[in-house]
């Protein structure tokens, strides 16, 4: 009998053995972080997410018309109001195709040739949720996925959710009040219609971005979608409703991806708090929005930028991902910014890709994670960081971005 107990002990405990063996790989099978070896030496340029973000602003939104842009042209009408601050400042910007629409599905086939024949092959497409409505989804809804070339970009979204103050967007119209008139934070009803709407409209097209069969979503403040869920804990909860919800919908898992606003060195305090929501939350990568450290002059900010992006990679263990800005200026927005918020010094587009191929050595240094670069930005025509050609440096930037990741240009022998 002594030995029937000890069999049947044995075989309890390697069923037990077995079933969490079993469970450990299913984790490990449905996990988003799964790593991507490869040698550098033998990638192409095919294999890089080259990443733009596009900010939607210039069409005519509905609630946007109401609460900023009347006039019907969306953020033209305060980009087109941009004035010269200090000697040589290059204000208004001037596209060189004119202020075209974003919403605009001709305006935006123009956009994916253009981008595709000097190198940039995802589109990341700024998304909002206020006042329990989407906002400015007009330009992805309309223009990118109505674009009959739309299946040739790569494309995903990120949730922009930040606080806007009524004086941020129009300050011709509100003047100095700085009341809040969007918050980001949203109720638990809110967020499933959110995550409904995202995973049926956006994540089952074939070119949305996917790693490992886990659809890609940008966060810009994981702050404030803490602070809708009160907690950490609690906005974990949401964060695995989600991720049920997309495993429903046939993909594999959810990766999600930080995007802060603008990279800045962390205290010991915020890397802490950073690695604790990273864990319970399931963060699987990181990217600035902004590449951080601004200084007038661009040598210098891509520098500090280095630095910031050095000390992330360090304490972190997700992948984060390099982004290089083409500038900074955003005194349409602003009437008391001038000559020391603006770059000025250092700035051209080979400078740009010397920065660019510091991200591009970056990616290729970390055969473990997938090949994001991402650019700041297609379209910031207000913030003064924009691709697309203009009256100033013509295709300047764009060519610089091909002779960096198509031509090699800047490759070491």
């Amino acid at each position: 009998m002594r030995e029937n107990k000890v069999s049947k002990s044995v075989v309890t405990s390697n069923k037990f053995t077995i079933q969490f063996v079993c469970c450990l790989l299913v984790l490990l099978c449905c996990s988003c972080n799964s790593p991507h070896q490869k040698d550098p030496s033998s990638r192409t340029k095919q294999d890089y997410y080259v990443a733009a973000f596009i900010w939607p602003s210039c069409h005519d939104d509905s609630l946007a018309h109401v609460h900023l842009w009347s006039e019907g042209n969306g953020e033209w009408e305060v980009i087109q109001k941009g004035n010269s601050r200090f000697e040589g400042h290059y204000q208004p910007k001037q596209p060189l195709w004119g202020y075209e629409h974003d919403d605009d599905p001709k305006v935006v086939e123009r956009w994916i040739d253009t981008a595709l024949k000097y190198g940039v092959n995802t589109f990341i497409y700024d998304w909002y949720w206020f006042m329990d409505y989407p906002y400015l989804e007009g330009a992805l809804n309309n223009g990118f996925l109505k674009a009959s070339n739309n299946e040739k970009m790569n494309f995903y979204i990120m949730w922009a959710n930040h606080v806007v103050e009524k004086n941020y967007w129009n300050y011709h119209r509100y003047g100095d009040d700085r009341s809040v008139l969007f918050d980001p934070k949203v109720n638990w009803e809110q967020f499933k219609t959110i995550v409904d709407r995202v995973i049926n409209q956006y994540f089952k097209r074939p070119n949305y971005v996917k790693i490992d069969n886990c659809p890609v979503f940008g966060i810009f403040s994981i702050k404030q979608f803490i602070q809708s869920f009160n907690s950490i804990d609690e906005a974990a909860k949401a964060m695995d409703y989600f991720r049920e919800e997309v495993v429903k919908a046939g993909f594999k898992g959810l990766h999600i991806q930080e995007n802060k606003g603008g990279g800045s060195f962390l205290t010991e305090e915020q890397i802490a708090y950073a690695q604790e929501y990273v864990e319970k939350l399931g963060v699987n990568s990181m990217a600035f929005y902004n590449m951080g450290g601004f200084n007038c002059d661009y040598m210098k900010h891509g520098k500090f930028a280095l630095d910031i992006r050095k000390q992330y990679d360090e304490v972190f263990s997700i992948p984060v991902f390099p982004t290089v800005s083409i500038g900074w200026d955003d005194t349409p927005r602003f009437p008391n910014k001038g000559a020391k918020d603006v770059t000025r010094f250092n700035h051209s587009p080979q400078v740009f890709a010397t920065f660019l191929q510091a991200a591009k050595e970056y990616a290729d240094s970390h055969p473990e994670q997938p090949p994001f670069i991402m650019i700041n930005a297609w379209n910031e025509w207000v913030e003064g960081s924009y691709l697309l050609p203009d009256r100033k440096y013509g295709f300047g930037f764009l060519e610089a971005v091909s002779d960096v990741i198509q031509k090699g240009k800047y490759d070491k022998e």
